[in-house]
């Protein structure tokens, strides 16, 4: 078995439902040991929440099975004095403690950044909330649907007439863990040259404009307020979503080269010396005359037909497929993106997950294990801590070059 990058890095994961859980599922995919502090007979809130009420009851919600393979779970109630100090002994041998808290929790319950550096100087301290630990709306509750509205998200997000949407999966807190993730590792890496830890704080809301990119840019660069257009793509044309015999077909011709191609394939080279479709700004200005024009001849065939046919030739396009479609395409099989598990609790059933999308040396990075019962790992609390107190000792004593 190949070793992962985060191998030997030791993570307290604090955190529930989404945002937090999804970080450290990227960092147990790259190696890092995760265990999770659970509150007693409770748990991460999203083991109640899916669709199967059984699994909900059980404590294997969908929504908590879908981030959390590979982790182990350990019960602690920080307000008890008793798991106050377990909970302190886990800490003193960690590498990473992760929070998604509302700002201050953790503080309050006597375990701010201060607290924590005292106890251990190499820890690496993640804070995910709404909207940052400090600042004016840093006390204000947030869920993903409450940050895709605020951050402008939902108001570029279908047409003028459907819009403000919801994206259709939290992508908020998605960015949020990715974005923590991406941080912590880079300061695990700074820690391995100076030997000490870091504070990050976190903010949903600035992941998510940060990842808007080019809707941000456009508008801070030109003073262009973005506007919600469905399916198409403000910087070129055609570009977007349009009809077949059987369905709809994403076309991305973004370039002069791929536009003539497509014009030549569907049939319609007359379009590609058309004035209103010479260059990418006249294609802008007459974009729902092309669409129409396209539309037309792509009707001739279907979807798939046409994928093959553009895609072969260097024209971005691909059906729109369902969830379920997706998941049974021969790409992601060939990469080894979804792995099987045995169900927790081992009832013979076969848990199916997701992985990160990135190829490490050229092979996938699986979760190893099933998702934990709540306090799967409860037993073992003192013997983890003892062992990661005796690494973590052996890391002070060494150095951190060492």
């Amino acid at each position: 078995m190949q070793e992962r990058p985060l191998s030997g890095v030791r993570v307290l994961d604090l955190t529930n439902v989404l945002a937090g859980p999804y970080c450290s599922y990227q960092l147990m995919l790259l190696g890092a040991e995760v265990v999770k502090i659970e509150v007693p007979g409770q748990g991460d809130l999203a083991r109640r929440l899916g669709p199967d009420p059984e699994l909900n009851e059980a404590g294997l919600g969908t929504s908590f099975l879908a981030q959390n393979a590979g982790k182990k779970s350990v019960e602690l109630d920080l307000k008890s004095p008793a798991d106050r100090d377990a909970f302190v002994d886990l800490v003193r041998g960690a590498d990473v403690l992760l929070e998604n808290f509302r700002a201050g929790t953790l503080a309050r319950l006597g375990f701010g950044w201060p607290r924590l550096r005292e106890l251990n100087p190499r820890l690496v301290y993640c804070a995910i909330s709404g909207f940052g630990q400090t600042g004016p709306m840093s006390q204000a509750p947030a869920y993903d649907q409450i940050i895709q509205g605020l951050s402008g998200m939902m108001s570029v997000t279908g047409t003028p007439a459907t819009a403000p949407l919801r994206v259709g999966f939290p992508v908020c807190d998605t960015v949020g863990g990715l974005a923590a993730a991406l941080h912590i590792s880079a300061a695990l890496a700074g820690r391995a040259r100076t030997g000490q830890g870091a504070y990050l704080d976190v903010s949903m809301l600035e992941a998510a404009i940060s990842a808007m990119g080019w809707t941000i840019s456009n508008y801070l660069v030109s003073g262009v307020a973005p506007e919600p257009m469905g399916d198409q793509n403000a910087t070129a044309a055609p570009s977007g979503t349009f009809d077949t015999a059987d369905g709809p077909l994403n076309i991305a011709a973004n370039r002069q080269r791929q536009f003539e191609t497509l014009c030549a394939l569907v049939d319609r080279p007359e379009l590609v010396t058309d004035p209103r479709f010479a260059d990418r700004e006249a294609r802008k200005r007459h974009r729902g005359e092309l669409n129409d024009e396209l539309n037309t001849a792509l009707r001739r065939r279907p979807a798939a037909e046409w994928e093959r046919i553009l895609a072969s030739a260097g024209v971005p396009a691909a059906r729109v497929a369902t969830v379920p479609q997706t998941l049974d395409l021969d790409q992601l099989s060939h990469r080894g993106f979804l792995t099987d598990l045995p169900f927790p609790g081992s009832d013979g059933r076969t848990l199916r997950v997701a992985g990160s999308g990135v190829l490490h040396d050229g092979a996938p990075l699986p979760p190893v294990a099933p998702p934990p019962l709540l306090g799967e790992q409860n037993a073992e609390r003192e013997a983890l801590a003892a062992r990661w107190a005796a690494t973590a000792e052996d890391v002070r004593v060494r150095g951190p070059h060492e």
